[in-house]
């Protein structure tokens, strides 16, 4: 497992941005660049790692990412089926015009609110993924302005998560040394077995006291929080696969079916069985 990445973009000569499809569900790909970032997913349930926020979506996710900010790829272990565009903007992508003209001044702001990850949701990802589908049919020119056009309804938005509370410094993760990935790893591999925290600790040559206290640090909840919150992210995907909540719940992990409606109740703000008829 590599440790955090610096992603290099390549980007197509005479264009400011890079509008793409990536398919890395099999790849753990811990990394950050500086250039903008907007990403669509189209999926089940995935999970979102931006920084130190670490959450899991369902059916699709909107996020735009600051310049150096780290994320994980969000198709990663994906078990179905989905489809993502991205679209990287270049480091001087529009000049000096979204900094310094008064018509850009809330498109400006959105930017600066990026550096921190932002989730968006409702009508306003509704109507910004119609457009951002239409993408691919249109010359450079008209992507261009169709693209200011998407930063302008996201900027007038309210319906908007920020990902990180906190300014999230790119040197912080950079001075660790610890390899995320195989954490993860271990996870997707045990999380139906009762993942045992003094062999992952291990594994990142940490001992225990001092794994748990990286571990909070690096992603502001516990370990056995985090397995929790990746069994129901992975039981949300099982629902949508017209699995019943009895057999989801002891697939994931959880040995107490009041236990696991308990915790999906706390997690996702509704019981499995609502869950599972509000989506089928």
């Amino acid at each position: 497992m590599n440790e955090i990445q610096l992603e290099r973009v390549a980007f197509e000569p005479g264009k400011s941005f890079k509008l793409f499809s990536p398919r890395l569900r099999n790849t753990f790909l811990w990394h950050y660049h500086p250039e903008f970032e907007l990403v669509y997913v189209e999926a089940d349930a995935g999970i979102r790692h931006v920084g130190s926020h670490i959450s899991g979506y369902t059916q699709s996710d909107l996020v735009f990412i600051g310049s150096n900010l780290p994320h994980l790829n969000f198709d990663y272990r994906l078990r179905s089926d989905y489809h993502q565009i991205v679209i990287q903007l270049r480091e001087d992508f529009m000049g000096s015009a979204i900094a310094v003209s008064p018509e850009f001044a809330i498109i400006n702001q959105l930017f600066k609110k990026a550096a921190y990850g932002i989730a968006f949701h409702a009508e306003t990802k509704a109507i910004v993924t119609k457009k951002l589908k239409a993408l691919a049919r249109l010359n450079s020119f008209e992507q261009l302005v169709e693209l200011m056009k998407v930063f302008n309804i996201l900027a007038h938005s309210n319906e908007f998560t920020i990902l990180n509370t906190d300014d999230v410094s790119l040197q912080f993760f950079l001075k660790d040394k610890i390899r995320m990935g195989a954490i993860y790893e271990y996870i997707d591999a045990n999380y139906n077995r009762k993942p045992d925290v003094n062999v992952v600790a291990g594994k990142v040559n940490l001992s225990t006291a001092a794994f748990c206290r990286y571990f909070k640090r690096q992603t502001n909840i516990t370990f056995t929080d985090f397995v929790n919150q990746y069994r129901i992210d992975i039981a949300k995907n099982l629902l949508m696969q017209d699995k019943n909540v009895t057999e989801t719940c002891y697939a994931v992990g959880f040995e107490s079916l009041s236990y696991f409606n308990k915790l999906f109740n706390k997690v996702v703000g509704e019981n499995p069985s609502e869950f599972k008829n509000r989506l089928i």
